[in-house]
Order: structure tokens, then sequence, then C-alpha cells
């Protein structure tokens, strides 16, 4: 009983710990800012990523196979997030709103079909940020770099 009790206390004290460093916005471009250096954000990412992202996206990032070439539906495969794909080359806000908001938001395309759900009302800002934050973490440091000189 006590150790159900501590464990209670350990989860609530983390859920507060969180709300407090993500807030319930993303408040203007530090909001779209991936934090790739915080351990305690890119841990939460990476098991936000494992249970939301992986069945598509990859256990290691790697994507679907000819992720590049449309499907017999016309939908593109999951693309990696490693640093062989595309994630990188695009922005924090770019990112944070096509994984809110899904492809066909992004794109002002109400018609486009992906496979890509909208996570507007699975994640909250903050668990997007920090998934995105974990991808960041793994690409090389000169990707890293790269992306950091574009997000200036």
């Amino acid at each position: 009983m006590k150790r159900a009790a501590l464990w209670a206390a350990a989860l609530a004290a983390a859920l507060a710990a969180a709300w407090l460093v993500f807030g319930t916005g993303t408040g203007g471009q530090q909001g779209y800012a991936l934090r790739a250096d915080d351990r305690d954000i890119v841990t939460l990412g990476a098991g936000i990523y494992a249970a939301q992202c992986a069945s598509c996206h990859g256990a290691d990032l790697e994507g679907q196979p000819d992720w590049r070439v449309p499907k017999a539906n016309g939908r593109l495969p999951a693309p990696p997030h490693d640093a062989s794909g595309h994630t990188w080359h695009h922005d924090g806000e770019t990112l944070f709103r096509l994984t809110k908001y899904g492809v066909a938001a992004l794109i002002g395309d109400p018609d486009y079909a992906s496979d890509m759900p909208a996570y507007e009302d699975i994640l909250t800002d903050g668990e997007i940020i920090a998934v995105l934050s974990y991808i960041k973490s793994t690409w090389p440091q000169d990707i890293r770099d790269r992306y950091d000189q574009m997000e200036k």
C-alpha cells in the first residue's frame, strides 16, 4: 500500500513538473523551440514517440520503405525522422503545426489525403514539442547545427 502511494505521489509530481515546463500553449517563436538538450523533455518525448509515432515512423526513426513513392492508395509512406529524412529541413513552427493540425491543414488543402493523423486532440502542445525535441536529439551534431542556423 505504501509503495502504491509513493508511486502515485511521484506520478503527481512528474505531471506537475511537466505542466510547469510545458504550460498550456505555444506562445510565439519560443513556443516552437525544440529543446533537444533538455534530458527530461527528451525522455518524455521518447516515450510519447514510442507510443504514438514509432508504429509508422519506426522505432529507430527510419520511416517506411520507399517513403518518397506513393502507395497504391496515392498516399505517401511515413518518412524517416533520422538524418536520412527531411524533418530537419523544416523549422520548428512547421513541424509543430504539421504534427498538431495535420498535413492538409498545413498546406491549406482540406482534400489532401494523408495517413498522418492530426494530434490536436491527442497530444498537448508541450507533448508535441517533447516528441520533436526527442527527434532532434537523435540527429548528428552537424545536422543539429544546420537546423539551429535555420532557426535563427
